[in-house]
């Protein structure tokens, strides 16, 4: 048995560790962002030692003030085995309004089955919010947000590994046909999981997927590859997945962001012209910009920079009840170490730069190793 995934971790409410208060952390990233009914903006990302290691730890941090003040050591998640990690945090708001936090957990840097974990929050918006001891729905890694179908279905975006830091196949012979881009379902609103259908999607490497319901009712899965965005289709629910290959978006190898929003559009968030860095011979992780689609994914329009400057990553993001989207993202994670997020509106993305007064760019969450503002 994997005890790093099989075991839960502990939740520790307003810690005063020093080490993983900001002061005391060595490098951060790998940011969700949620805001609840209430306005209330929670934030998470991952942290711990030196790198992404055995010991890496869950931040949250929790805003009352749209975002101009954000509560450092308001919850870690840790595990007590120091050989096993947390990493790779999602946050997701539910239909019923609950916060629901999802993490990972692998003994080591990945041992070949990990376990996605959820504590769930009914009262995000009280002073003092509670959360459910943590409870294993998966296998594998989730990172980013669910998405319910007009069915109702909820369905869950998690992946194990198949790729250069994969064990042998035959650690885990059980878990052959999920050694893929995978979707998970719940069909009681969160009560149960079930594994569904995987894609196979080429040159995929750390998966990273996000599954949107088209207006015909189909699934669209796009995928994180070596050359950008991969994608498949499913007819069926998501039990088969059709005609995987390459979306047509290029990028440096890195996490995206798509959602449906309140309008019938689409929001991508992705890397329009990366830098390619001649020395190592990779794209650099820059150019990170906002766009819209009318058609369903055919075509897009619009185009906000969000942040042209090196190595920012990894968005995600929300639209509150008033309409504005609010994006999060990491930059230099062991330099600059900081976590920024932007609130912008539909109109803003159309025109290409900010056209409404109260939306703003490349805003700070958090700084590691000094002030967290």
């Amino acid at each position: 048995m994997n005890k790093g995934s099989m075991t839960p971790a502990s939740l520790y409410f307003r810690h005063t560790q020093a080490e993983y208060l900001s002061s005391g952390r060595l490098w951060q990233g790998i940011p969700g962002l949620e805001r609840t009914s209430g306005g209330v903006l929670y934030a998470c990302w991952y942290s711990g030692g030196k790198t992404e290691e055995p010991g890496n730890v869950i931040i949250m941090e929790r805003s009352t003030d749209d975002g101009e003040t954000f509560s450092d050591g308001f919850l870690l998640v840790r595990h007590d085995d120091p050989e096993v990690r947390c990493f790779d945090p999602a946050l997701w708001c539910d239909p019923h309004g609950a916060l629901r936090l999802f993490w990972t957990q692998s003994r080591g840097f990945f041992d070949g089955r990990d376990g996605v974990w959820m504590s769930v929050c009914e009262n995000p918006d009280d002073p003092k919010p509670c959360f459910s001891p943590p409870r294993r729905i998966a296998n594998g890694l989730m990172m980013n947000k669910p998405t319910v179908t007009r069915s109702g279905e909820w369905l869950f975006p998690c992946a194990i590994w198949n790729n250069e830091y994969a064990k042998p196949l035959e650690e885990h012979p059980e878990l052959a046909k999920e050694m893929r881009s995978n979707v998970y379902v719940s069909v009681d609103e969160g009560r149960s999981f079930t594994f569904r259908g995987s894609a196979d999607v080429p040159d995929r490497t750390f998966d990273e997927h996000m599954v949107v319901e088209k207006e015909d009712g189909s699934l669209w899965m796009l995928v994180r590859t070596r050359r950008g965005i991969g994608q498949a289709f499913s007819y069926d629910s998501g039990v088969t997945w059709e005609n995987p290959g390459f979306s047509g978006h290029y990028g440096p190898n890195s996490r995206f962001f798509i959602r449906r929003l309140q309008s019938g559009r689409l929001l991508l968030v992705n890397y329009v012209n990366p830098t390619y860095a001649f020395e190592s011979g990779y794209s650099v992780r820059t150019n990170l910009m906002a766009m819209l689609s009318e058609d369903d994914g055919k075509t897009w329009i619009g185009g906000l920079m969000l942040d042209t400057r090196r190595d920012v990553s990894y968005p995600d993001g929300v639209q509150d009840s008033e309409g504005r989207i609010w994006l999060i993202y990491d930059r230099e994670r062991y330099k600059a170490k900081e976590i920024l997020y932007a609130c912008i509106t539909e109109e803003d993305i159309l025109a290409g730069q900010l056209v409404n007064s109260a939306s703003r760019l490349r805003c700070l969450v958090n700084r590691a190793g000094g002030s967290p503002r």
